[in-house]
């Protein structure tokens, strides 16, 4: 029972604490992560310095990961640079956070940018013709108040970017960006993020669930620069990535901090089923257990440690619905590419042989459906000829 399980109000022992930090500190370079990473440094090496890079997967598939793996690369690639360039950084990095007024705050965003880039009296900025912003007060007593908009931080914010010259602007989250309460639109949003992009000729990563789909062709300008990077989660329906993610829960389960390490790998289904087949929630559930079991002093991680800190059913169901949308978004069917095709007046290209054959059994299933929906003896609908071309016999 749950019960039997929940964690004691004492802290448990300091060796326990150390154990479950070092498990946290873990992370399995997996096929989709290594394939996203690969693909995300491949764009940023060869795209158009103003680019926008859609970075998309579901909740808990492990992107935050993957932006720490980026960073980290990066930076190893810029060191022997670095050490004699204090001005650059390799790489900017920000979380946009979720508007607590329903509106997301650019003013927020730009001023945390600056921040990380760690850009000096950042209220004490001059505008693009280089007065204070206010009411005409030199900038050393000019403060920003609270009527300030983000549109005075977005110089700032250009010009700090260009002085910096990191490799890209990396955003996590930035499906916070599409909260909006008023009759601002969507493109008008991300008209910002693009604007930046171009005056500080940096490509902009945003990094962020399926809900970054509605950005996605906003207009043609924005389809033109936007360059996409699926992160998608483990699918038992295709061959091969059952077995794979099998190998990720025994890797895992390698890094427990057991002398005697269990094996995950006979719940693997369950950890599958609950995990949606997204290594993002599966290891932040494995941390949870782990953290109840040394609590209640076991030695080993049973079914029921895992059980206990598992999502629900309902939970699961959600995120995967949202997971099998986001996929069908995503992949071109042949019937956007035909439709595609008649618009541009050219001859339309056949199915694939799979579709094919999918478009043949529902042709198929529909002509018995006509034929049997009928009762015996009733007519087929269709219109009888009458005036000219009717034939009359004499008797």
């Amino acid at each position: 029972m749950v019960a039997e399980i929940e964690a004691p109000h004492s802290k448990a022992p300091k060796s326990d604490q150390s154990a479950l930090q070092q498990f946290r500190a873990v992370t399995i370079a997996h096929p989709h992560l290594l394939s996203a990473r690969e693909r995300l440094m491949a764009i940023l090496s060869d795209a158009p310095r103003n680019s926008v890079v859609f970075v998309m997967g579901p909740t808990g598939v492990g992107k935050s990961t993957l932006r720490a793996k980026v960073e980290s690369e990066i930076s190893t690639t810029l060191a022997a640079q670095l050490r004699n360039d204090f001005e650059r950084l390799p790489v900017v990095s920000v979380e946009a956070e979720a508007p607590d007024t329903g509106n997301f705050s650019w003013r927020d965003h730009f001023t945390r940018l600056l921040d990380t880039m760690r850009e000096p009296l950042i209220n004490y900025k001059l505008d693009r013709k280089g007065k204070p912003w206010g009411r005409g007060r030199p900038p050393v007593h000019f403060e920003c108040g609270p009527r300030s908009s983000g549109a005075e931080f977005q110089y700032s914010v250009e010009q700090a970017v260009r002085f910096r010259r990191p490799v890209a602007v990396l955003i996590d989250e930035a499906q916070h960006l599409m909260k909006m309460s008023s009759g601002r639109r969507l493109v008008d949003q991300l008209d910002v993020i693009k604007s930046i992009a171009n005056h500080a000729a940096t490509p902009h990563v945003m990094i962020g669930t399926y809900d970054l789909l509605a950005f996605r062709n906003l207009n043609g300008q924005l389809s033109r620069r936007s360059l996409d990077v699926h992160f998608g989660r483990y699918r038992a329906d295709r061959p091969g990535e059952a077995a794979i993610f099998l190998n990720v829960v025994r890797s895992f389960s390698a890094h427990l901090p057991l002398k005697a390490p269990d094996d995950l790998a006979t719940n693997w289904e369950f950890l599958y089923e609950r995990s949606i087949g997204c290594v993002g929630i599966l290891k932040d559930w494995l941390v949870q257990a782990l953290s109840v079991m040394l609590r209640r002093g076991a030695i080993h991680l049973e079914l029921r440690d895992l059980e206990a800190c598992a999502l629900s059913g309902n939970q699961c169901d959600k995120i995967l619905s949202e997971c099998i949308e986001g996929e069908m978004r995503l992949d071109e069917s042949d019937e956007s590419r035909r439709r595609l095709r008649v618009r541009m007046g050219l001859p339309e290209v056949g199915l694939t042989k799979s579709r094919r054959n999918q478009s043949s059994v529902a042709e198929m299933h529909s002509q018995h459906c006509q034929r049997t929906n009928r009762r015996p003896g009733q007519r087929l609908a269709k219109r009888d000829p009458i005036g000219i071309g009717v034939v009359v016999h004499a008797v």
